[in-house]
């Protein structure tokens, strides 16, 4: 059983080193660990100081091209190396790396596919007020989008067995941990939670660097990830209360026109009609919409097959040799 622990970096020079010193070393059940580095175009010494601290591989770009992309560039690295469990953790060492056992066990006892470490959020002391009610209320709208009941879905700290890897596919460029759960629950890939500890923190968070920012590109993603995997739901509920609408606005005309004071209510006529059609049109665009996400599923299980085959060996191929550069 090899574990592999992959870190998404991007000039983590200065944290880097604490963060790979916390790492396990020996976890019960499993054969192998090994650690993996996505330099994300770091400008600083990262790559040169992960490879002091004897991390095995690294897979680089040479831009930034974001976490997202990083975290999919580092799990394509390590299936191809033979993983058969992939953790994700943080290189700024908000996470600590003993709770890594925590987070394998559910896959090694068979009861998981994912598991997604949960953050202690109201006791996290640099955590500001308005963080926290957020990052509560964006794992409750995950929770609704993917039928799941992990409660903290912002979490980056996260166990991966092999068959889920496989089957992951990030679209979007901004984060992979709201869109991977919204994924795996429409999926029906067994996931759950547990407990873990955080530390101190290192440094200012990136991704969280302003709220209104967070809050408009998480909500962008978990719309965009709710229209690829429920359309029908989505647009047959806005279809439905358009149609509504204009129906009772329509009722309310033919009631005025009955008692013979229709004449001064033509524009309620109007918008009634308006509103049916673009209600009837927008259930339709639902059917539609759910005809491309059937064949996206299509899509997504040939790609589960391809990417099986081609990590079936468990070797690197050419193109995931350890310490490439990404080609742009």
């Amino acid at each position: 059983m090899k574990l592999i622990i992959q870190i998404p970096c991007y000039n983590e020079e200065e944290t880097l080193g604490v963060t790979v010193r916390d790492l396990p070393r020996h976890i019960d059940g499993i054969d192998e660990i090994e650690y993996l580095i996505i330099n994300d175009g770091s400008r600083d010494r990262t790559v040169e100081v992960a490879r002091q601290l004897g991390v095995h591989h690294v897979v680089s770009f040479k831009q930034n091209k974001g976490l997202a992309k990083g975290f999919m560039a580092g799990l394509d690295a390590c299936l191809h190396l033979g993983a058969d469990i992939i953790v994700n953790t943080d290189a700024d060492n908000q996470y600590c790396g003993a709770d890594i056992e925590k987070l394998v066990r559910p896959i090694l006892d068979g009861e998981a596919d994912i598991v997604v470490g949960e953050r202690p959020i109201d006791q996290t002391e640099h955590f500001s007020w308005k963080k926290k009610k957020f990052q509560h209320l964006g794992s409750w709208v995950v929770r609704v989008a993917s039928g799941t009941k992990i409660p903290d879905a912002p979490s980056g700290f996260r166990a991966y067995s092999r068959e889920a890897a496989l089957r992951l596919n990030v679209t979007n460029a901004y984060t992979y941990t709201l869109e991977t759960i919204i994924q795996a629950g429409n999926d029906r890939l067994a996931m759950t939670s547990v407990p873990i500890r955080t530390n101190g923190e290192t440094r200012p968070s990136r991704l969280f660097t302003s709220m209104w920012r967070y809050m408009k590109r998480s909500a962008s993603v978990i719309v965009r990830s709710f229209l690829m995997y429920r359309p029908l739901k989505f647009f047959t509920i806005l279809g439905g209360i358009l149609f509504t609408m204009g129906g009772l606005i329509g009722i309310r005309f033919l009631c005025y026109a009955a008692s013979g004071s229709g004449g001064g209510h033509i524009q309620s006529l109007i918008l009634a009609a308006i509103l049916i059609v673009i209600g009837f049109q927008t259930i339709v665009m639902g059917l539609l919409s759910d005809l491309i996400a059937s064949n996206r599923k299509i899509l997504e299980d040939v790609q589960y097959r391809v990417r099986k085959m081609d990590c079936g060996s468990g070797e690197p191929t050419g193109e995931m040799l350890p310490d490439r550069e990404e080609k742009n």
